[in-house]
């Protein structure tokens, strides 16, 4: 792989601001960012409500770094928020705190979401995990970004960890997708001849009213309006480091391997984004569990196989990219299951969802002490 195609990595996630007494959210933001402001700069941000809070990191050369970031940002959150009799949890959703209940931040863009999207934006008590990947050359970036569309179910199978709406097991293991998917301009995009067609796409939004600025595009996977990145949207808030580290190192490895077929004249096949959509579906209901189309053959396979597919796909770029112990992580999480799992596992085991609080919070925190 060339200077140019270095394929850096960014992660930002969004964390729950826990009480531990209750296990409910509280609103706490203020404060983090009063007490923040030298520890983390810039890499701590607010979200639309107070209960949230945004780590982003660095510009990461490897997974190595990824995997460091993650627990540096994670140690340190965690502990400022200890320091304040508060806990931080990594999950999609709360298993049963209400969007009733939450302020929403008092920054005007924020007030104006709000007054934009009325009861759609006031329910998005939602938390993600965005995955960044460097892409200098900007027709570089769209064209892989048709590609990887195909790719995104499979990638949500594997961050699943919003099982619980308000108390109730709600049957989808992402239900942050669906109540994410409310908003206008969400979930698969179409795809793009050249970035000067998307450009044109995104001023006529702009210039029809539809957008005041390209960041309300908020697709499952989109190039991003300021970093030269591809930036992919559609995880859930991922709780355990491993797993973050494990997706990223997927997403990095898909998008050099898509780079590799580009130079040796070969594409992956195009697929309608409606057909995208049903696998989606099936991702977010059934996750690694369940089954998925193959519309190269037109049959469907379990979750398991195709994962084990993408695999094979990218194995031959993983030791140039110094990812294969990152992504071999992937087997782990098809064996023993991702975040929604272990929280259906252990509501069904003990029948208190705040077993399941205290269950996410020790899982965000293990091994970045």
């Amino acid at each position: 792989m060339s200077d140019s195609e270095k394929l850096t990595i960014g992660i930002e996630e969004e964390y729950q601001i826990i009480d531990p007494e209750s296990r409910e959210l509280t609103s706490f933001i203020r404060e983090f960012l009063d007490q923040s402001a030298i520890l983390f700069r810039d890499q701590l941000q607010p979200e639309l409500l107070q209960s949230q809070v945004e780590v982003g990191s660095k510009v990461c050369k490897n997974i190595q770094d990824v995997s460091a970031e993650v627990r540096r940002l994670r140690s340190m959150v965690c502990e400022l928020a200890h320091e304040n009799n508060r806990s931080i949890l990594a999950a999609g959703t709360h298993p049963f705190s209400s969007w009733e209940d939450q302020l929403v931040t008092d920054k005007d863009r924020y007030h104006g979401f709000i007054d934009s999207m009325q009861m759609v934006a006031k329910r998005l008590l939602i938390f993600g995990m965005h995955v960044h990947i460097g892409i200098e050359d900007r027709d570089l970036r769209i064209d892989i970004m048709n590609q990887m569309r195909y790719f995104m179910p499979h990638i949500l199978t594997l961050s699943t960890s919003s099982p619980f709406w308000r108390s109730e097991d709600t049957g989808f293991k992402s239900y942050r997708s669906i109540v994410f998917e409310d908003l206008p301009r969400t979930g698969t995009p179409e795809s793009f001849d050249s970035a000067s067609a998307y450009d044109q796409y995104v001023d006529t939004l702009i210039n029809s009213g539809c957008i005041d600025e390209p960041t309300k595009i908020w697709w499952d996977i989109r190039p991003h309006p300021t970093f030269p990145t591809l930036e992919f949207r559609i995880c859930d808030c991922t709780t355990k480091v491993e797993e973050v580290t494990a997706i990223a190192a997927v997403i990095q490895a898909l998008v050099a391997k898509l780079i590799q077929l580009k130079k040796n004249n070969l594409t992956w096949r195009p697929y309608r984004a409606g057909f995208i959509a049903e696998n989606k579906w099936r991702a977010t209901k059934d996750g690694i569990n369940g089954k998925m189309i193959d519309f190269g053959e037109v049959i469907e396979l379990p979750v398991s196989d195709l994962m084990e597919e993408l695999l094979d796909i990218i194995d031959d770029v993983v030791d140039d990219l110094g990812s294969r112990e990152e992504v071999e992580y992937i087997r782990t999480i098809l064996k023993e299951g991702t975040s929604a799992d272990r929280q259906l596992k252990r509501y069904r085991e003990t029948g208190k969802i705040e077993d399941v609080v205290d269950m996410l919070i020790l899982e965000t925190i293990e091994g970045c002490n």
